[in-house]
């Protein structure tokens, strides 16, 4: 067995879906090779960050690693934005470089940098393959990448090791880390629980497996506890919920609900996920989680480091029925749905994600969402019944992540269409990925919400009383640019035309976009009603 075919079947057996990159001429074509003999896909994108985030999307819908591989240098450097994403965003991503052979004594310096340096700061670990080492450095990549808090891992394969015969045994064997509750800390937890009148669920990224999330939604509705979720777990309890309580980011349009709880329990909430604003909330919060988070951002009270799903069983046994009424919850709920639909001069964000939202969210199989001032409706307005349902780059805000993050989760699912939800100037940065869409013949609508504008950074520009410089975009055709690799495209100027331009993309078996021409006027009203 050569080493690129061990990695291809333990890439399989550890439940990757697809290999994403962007190859050079050295170990790749031995692994892209190997995974066609295993029969693991191999996609080529047309970045290499646009391979990260793919893998990345695919590891938060299956819980299973994501991978992919870039050529040495420009390659390796390439990948780090996408990388980046993965690490502040908790996704296990296995990250191939290919890097000099190490054979011959001699280090050229022709492309060479300093891979493990290059991602130290993003990656769990960084190794460097051999051919009598890779089983092993494979087995602890796998591990590391989901143990306690996932994250992307780095292996680097010398271009004459792929190659090379490798013995397939002789792995070295790894231990999870098992915690339990100290008899102190569950008195303590015992106490916060019993006094507990009007207790509040945040639920973060570590909520978005099914059976955590039939847990949250059991524990609500048993004892009548809102949960409220942050952008990675929006779907964790369904926005028709009785219970769901809207969206945390802690900003000022949740205020309202969490001035009247007595006690947060952040299930899987990570404080990255959080927008960096002062903690000021004085009430006690209690941290229920896989892994323990930083505590000077929110300090919370107790960290209990359990299995969620135990740790639910926990919460249910020690809480009474609140005080909460659903009915006024509700209305909390759709006021902060009010403050969000600000109008406009002309066709607003607001309208396309809701007109959009009614004709595709109950058949989508997910929608992506893409950093930029459009991010603050449809995060809020679109809803989302099962976790996962949404993805978004929240931990690093990343521009350029809805596309390739579109193309990962339809290429699990090739009967419903994922919805791609952008600003011009998002789809700009990955623009080449809507010929990966059509190579690839995934259903992704795209929906551009073109403004001309780098809108979000125009608003903090107005915010400052600052001249509106470096921010103006141009024209882009964008249907025009759609067709040039083969997309059919549409442009929609309002809400009936948004409309047919979405029955024909779902009629069509394949890759579309949709250019919304958007009127940015009420960017900065929307900005202050969310956070003040």
């Amino acid at each position: 067995m050569t080493v690129a075919d061990l990695i291809a079947c333990q890439l399989r057996r550890a439940g990757v879906r697809a290999l994403f990159g962007v190859p050079g001429g050295g170990s790749n074509l031995d692994l892209i090779a190997a995974a066609g003999r295993a029969d693991l896909p191999f996609v080529l994108t047309a970045t290499e960050t646009a391979a990260a985030i793919a893998a990345l999307a695919q590891a938060e819908i299956t819980g299973r690693p994501g991978a992919c591989l870039t050529t040495l240098g420009p390659g390796a450097a390439s990948a780090v934005n996408g990388v980046a994403c993965a690490h502040l965003d908790r996704a296990p991503l296995i990250v191939f470089t290919d890097s000099q052979s190490s054979a011959g004594g001699v280090a050229f310096e022709h492309q060479r940098l300093d891979h493990a340096a290059l991602m130290a700061p993003i990656t769990k670990s960084s190794e460097a393959l051999t051919a009598d080492n890779a089983l092993q450095v494979l087995t602890r990549a796998l591990h590391q990448a989901t143990d306690e808090r996932p994250g992307p891992v780095h292996v680097d394969c010398p271009g004459n090791v792929a190659a090379a015969s490798t013995p397939a045994h002789g792995a070295t064997l790894v231990g999870f880390v098992q915690h339990s509750l100290l008899p102190a800390d569950r008195e303590r937890l015992d106490g916060l629980l019993r006094r507990a009148r009007k207790p509040l669920i945040i639920a973060g990224l570590g909520a978005r497996r099914p059976e955590v999330a039939s847990a949250i939604r059991a524990l609500a509705s048993r004892q009548h506890v809102p949960a409220m979720v942050t952008y990675k777990a929006k779907g964790v309890v369904a926005d028709e919920d009785p219970w769901f309580a809207g969206v945390f980011t802690n900003a000022t349009i949740e205020e309202s609900i969490l001035d009247e709880s007595d006690l947060l329990i952040g299930i899987g909430l990570d404080p990255v996920e959080l927008i960096p604003r002062a903690w000021k909330y004085r009430q006690p919060i209690v941290y229920c989680g896989a892994w323990r988070v930083p505590d000077d951002h929110v300090p919370f009270e107790l960290q209990v480091l359990l299995p969620i799903a135990e740790t639910a069983a926990v919460l249910s046994a020690g809480l009474t029925k609140s005080h909460w009424d659903a009915r006024r919850l509700g209305a909390h709920v759709e006021e902060q749905r009010r403050r969000v639909r600000v109008s406009g001069d002309g066709f607003t964000a607001q309208q396309v994600v809701e007109a959009a939202a009614s004709k595709l969210a109950p058949s989508a199989g997910r929608v992506t969402i893409d950093a930029g001032a459009h991010m603050f409706p449809a995060t809020v307005l679109w809803p989302v019944r099962e976790p996962n349902g949404m993805l978004i780059s929240n931990g690093l805000s990343t521009m350029g992540f809805a596309l390739p993050a579109a193309i990962g989760a339809a290429l699990l699912d090739r009967e419903r269409p994922v919805v791609a939800l952008t600003g011009d100037g998002g789809l700009l940065m990955c623009a080449g990925e809507l010929l990966t869409a059509v190579r690839e013949k995934v259903r992704v609508i795209t929906i551009v919400f073109n403004d001309a504008s780098l809108s979000l950074i125009e608003i903090k520009q107005q915010a400052r009383e600052l001249p509106p410089s470096g921010v103006a975009l141009g024209a882009v055709d964008w249907v025009a640019l759609a067709g040039s690799v083969g997309m059919p495209g549409w442009t929609a100027r309002d809400e009936a035309e948004l409309k047919g331009a979405i029955d024909h993309a779902v009629a069509h078996d394949g890759p579309t976009l949709i250019d919304a021409k958007i009127d940015r006027s009420n960017y900065g009203a929307t900005l202050r009603a969310i956070r003040g």
